[in-house]
């Protein structure tokens, strides 16, 4: 598309350098409050240049696309993969960011590790946002790739300080910093849930103005009282909410991108629940091809469908086209094709 530039009517190029990670509404913010232009105008492109001089990013307004995607992983033990029994392997999943409304797609990755190289490789070429816990791998892979930008987990922050809660004498429990941090954080969560039917450009004004007042003065909560930390929990915690702060804010920059990572770990949720059963995968194949099927079903259940009566759907359907050379039949299988019969579909919850 940009090769051709004959269909623009105006062409922006922003001067000097931008940070590429920046997530779409990042760069309309600039557009809008710097630049004083409508991002939404019709047939208008902007252009920004990284650090590296050696790529652009454009910012043309369509009606579809996503810029955020969510990450978790889960430990599996794979029996013959030439390693001595007990060494785990690891399932990787990755999503589309739980806010968009359609078309959700959740992927499975069989990888015989956890290092960065797996990160790394699957994110490549991906431009935008990734929601993570704090794992330290991806904000490495972050480092490297000038067009990702890591966001933290706000539920991963406050486990941390309900299990440093837990330590505390029941009877001083809420006059303890842990249960002080907690609550702030619930007051987080309470703004933020009142935003959930909002528009991202409205989400985003709504969290500059209401929520991160809550968030700066959580942080500098912590920070007055990170020496007040009296037991090894509660300085665990601490640490970890302000090692994390950097990415816990992403939200903040962004309509789009979620508080938390809980829809990555629903997506994982039935494998971990699966292999409590199996126990083990017996081979490499096997673990691919578990890979596949996962992606198909937890696929199907993002899009509000039934993941066994589309299975069967799609193995009566793709027989009947297997001697075709034009694959455009796959479209109308996909799991938000509008052509799907209804019984597949889930009903929704009317109450």
């Amino acid at each position: 598309m940009l090769n051709d530039a004959a269909g623009f009517k105006r062409i922006f190029i922003a001067a000097g350098y931008t940070d590429l990670r920046r997530g779409i509404d990042g760069l309309v913010g600039i557009v809008q409050y710097q630049f004083e232009l409508d991002p939404h105008d019709k047939d208008t492109i902007f252009l920004f240049c990284g650090r590296k001089n050696d790529r652009i990013k454009a910012l043309l307004w369509e009606s579809d696309g996503f810029h955020v995607i969510q990450a978790d992983k889960t430990p599996v033990l794979v029996n013959k993969d030439g390693r001595p029994a007990g060494s785990k392997s690891f399932m990787w999943v990755y999503r589309s960011g739980y806010m968009y409304s359609d078309e959700q797609i959740v992927l499975y990755e069989y990888q015989r590790t956890r290092n960065a190289s797996h990160p790394r490789q699957f994110l490549k070429d991906y431009s935008g946002v990734c929601v993570t816990d704090g794992y330290q791998v991806y904000h490495t892979v972050e480092k490297e790739l000038e067009d990702l930008k890591i966001a933290g987990c706000w539920v991963h922050c406050r486990r941390k300080f309900d299990e440093a809660l837990k330590a505390v004498p029941k009877a001083a429990q809420k006059e303890s910093l842990s249960y002080l941090v907690i609550k702030q954080i619930q007051a987080v969560y309470r703004e933020e849930d009142k935003l959930k039917e909002l528009k991202p450009k409205d989400r985003l004004r709504q969290r500059q103005v209401v929520i991160k007042p809550l968030v700066d003065a959580l942080f500098a909560y912590l920070k007055s009282n990170e020496r007040k930390a009296s037991t090894a929990k509660l300085k665990q915690a601490v640490t970890y909410a302000l090692n994390q702060e950097k990415y816990l804010r992403v939200f903040l920059e962004d309509g789009e991108v979620p508080m938390d990572n809980n829809a990555s770990e629903r997506a994982i949720r039935g494998f971990c629940i699966g292999k409590k059963n199996w126990e083990m995968i017996d081979t490499i194949n096997g673990a691919t091809s578990s890979a596949i099927i996962y992606s198909i079903a937890e696929t199907a259940k993002a899009n509000n469908l039934k993941p066994y009566e589309y299975f069967e759907y799609l193995l009566t359907q793709i027989p009947a086209h297997m001697d075709d050379t034009d694959r455009s039949f796959l479209e109308d299988l996909l799991p938000w094709s509008p052509k799907l019969p209804e019984y597949i579909r889930k009903q929704k919850d009317c109450g």
